[in-house]
């Protein structure tokens, strides 16, 4: 017997075995399950009721929030593909996105509305526009009310619908290397197995609270949203990150498991609050975006006793594709031997094969010391890249997904990302192209040319810093210039500063050398990254 997979699976077990458990709390929102899947079908029955059907998009502007959840059970209940986009972007990057995947509907939280009204009238198939609030009187009038809408759909289950589990689910963009996001097709398939590693890696159970601080945006919330729901686990929704309110709700909602950047970690430690904070022990945390330093996961262990696991993937891997963990044997080794392992991006999770490889496609020794990129091939694999095949086949070659990442592979089987062979600033988590921001900076009149790279960051772990050569006669500010770049990106994306050059290296056939421009600020250190 074959039954597609689908995510609406998890869902429908919790209904099953835990439908009076509490399973979402967001704000002054308490849902049980049983309530949960009401609001689920609602969110079906009304979307039927707007005529979207199987295989349309519709995409979802907000900060974290339990209508998201909505939205992903509702799509997956529906064969509707969603797509969750990054509220950090600019008006231009929405049009380009819900024009590109072409959304039938826009589902808007309240207080974003600013960030479409400027592009609406360009939007090429966007036919519906609905505004999520608690408030009824905070509704504009151009916007169809979300809560009305669920309000006067049905709470039984919508007419079922034939869904093969090869179909997309979600349309995720995605910085890459080429300037314009690229929309990573993921199916049911993709979803399914990404949320079952997760049961396993993060051991949850229907006694876990998992608080959800990563944005929900990033690849459906890391999936982890899915695997709390399989195991009638409780969903406690953090809107948007603040170390404040973390401690509030990991205390007061008795929070046992958690994700978050590396970045925020570092600013938990250090904001003022912690020192009088008395956080619970023993909470499992993961984290992923970026390598942590040794040190804040020596502190976060030591100061509050949590269990820290690092995380590798990409929003094309549904994302997670490795874990590191110690393993049996390793828990009698010297503290610093453990925390060296717990820096490293992990060995392969289940299902997952995964090579490190040279320019010439073979395998690197597994020392530690040779470098070459990381290539995997699992059911966690994106379908490709939405309406551009060419970049799909680039990507996927002889039925292995390069990542783009360098790292160095161990006896053990530990891969530890060192450099990155794409042209991509990954700053707090954020992947920034390099190409994007570059393009912008060459419209300043000023600027003969220009360079983006990484370096390193205390907070961010790398940020995007600029490279800039001046036409003759021209004088500019490093101010002016970061200015410049805000009025026209998402400000994660600008350069945090710039430098002055009177020539960028290049190559004898005129490319920019940014592995010379780079080597200054890595110096020292074992990773480029």
């Amino acid at each position: 017997m074959i039954v597609p997979l689908n995510e609406f699976d998890f869902l429908k077990r919790a209904l099953a075995v835990y439908a009076d458990k509490e399973a979402v709390v967001c704000g002054a929102h308490r849902f049980t399950y049983r309530q949960l899947g009401e609001r689920v079908n609602r969110w079906s029955n009304a979307m039927r009721w707007l005529g979207i059907g199987k295989g349309e998009r519709i995409a979802l502007l907000s900060m974290n929030c339990h209508r998201m959840l909505e939205a992903f059970f509702g799509a997956a209940q529906s064969g509707i593909i969603g797509m969750p986009m990054n509220f950090r972007l600019m008006p231009e990057d929405f049009l380009y996105i819900l024009n590109h995947g072409g959304a039938k509907a826009l589902i808007v939280e309240v207080g974003l509305e600013h960030l479409i009204e400027p592009i609406r009238g360009q939007l090429e198939t966007v036919k519906h526009f609905m505004v999520a609030s608690d408030s009824a009187a905070s509704q504009p009038a151009s916007f169809l009310d979300y809560e009305a809408l669920l309000a006067h759909a049905s709470p039984d289950p919508p007419p079922p619908v034939v869904i093969d589990e090869n179909e997309l689910s979600a349309l995720l963009y995605t910085s890459g290397t080429t300037g314009r996001p690229k929309g990573v097709m993921l199916t049911h398939r993709n979803l399914y197995f990404n949320a079952v590693n997760s049961i396993i890696e993060y051991e949850l159970t229907h006694d876990d609270r998992y608080l959800q601080i990563t944005a929900m945006f990033h690849c459906n919330g890391w999936g982890l949203p899915y695997a709390v729901t399989g195991v009638g686990a409780t969903l406690v929704v953090l809107k948007q990150f603040d170390p404040v309110a973390v401690f509030d709700l990991i205390v007061r909602e008795r929070v046992t498991v958690c994700n978050m950047a590396p970045t925020m970690i570092s600013m938990c430690l250090n904001h003022p609050a912690a020192a009088s904070a008395t956080l619970p022990r023993n909470l499992r945390l993961g984290t992923a975006g970026s390598a942590p330093p040794m040190a804040v996961i020596a502190e976060v262990q030591r100061r509050w006793g949590w269990q820290v696991q690092q995380i590798y993937g990409l929003t094309e891997t549904s994302p997670f594709l490795t874990v590191s963990r110690l393993k049996p044997h390793m828990r009698d080794w010297p503290e610093p031997e453990q925390l060296r392992v717990q820096t490293r991006s992990g060995y392969a999770m289940l299902g997952v094969d995964l090579r490190v490889v040279d320019d010439a496609g073979d395998e690197v020794p597994a020392d530690g010391v040779a470098t070459g990129e990381i290539i995997a091939r699992s059911n966690l694999v994106m379908e490709g890249y939405w309406n551009q095949p060419e970049a799909t086949a680039e990507a996927i070659r002889d039925g292995w997904f390069h990542t783009g990442d360098i790292a160095t592979l161990d006896a053990e089987g530990f891969l530890e990302v060192v450099d990155r062979k794409k042209d991509l600033i990954i700053s707090g988590g954020e992947n920034i192209s390099s190409i994007e921001v570059e393009g912008v900076l060459y419209q300043h009149p000023a600027v003969l040319e220009a360079a983006l790279i990484a370096v390193p960051h205390e907070q961010w772990g790398e940020a995007p810093h600029a490279l800039i050569v001046l036409k003759p006669g021209q004088q500019v500010a490093e101010a002016e210039l970061i200015g410049f770049c805000r009025e026209r990106l998402a400000h994660f994306k600008c350069p945090q500063g710039v430098e002055f050059l009177d020539a960028l290296p290049r190559t004898a056939t005129g490319k920019v050398q940014k592995a010379v421009l780079r080597e200054r600020y890595w110096a020292g250190r074992e990773k480029r990254v």
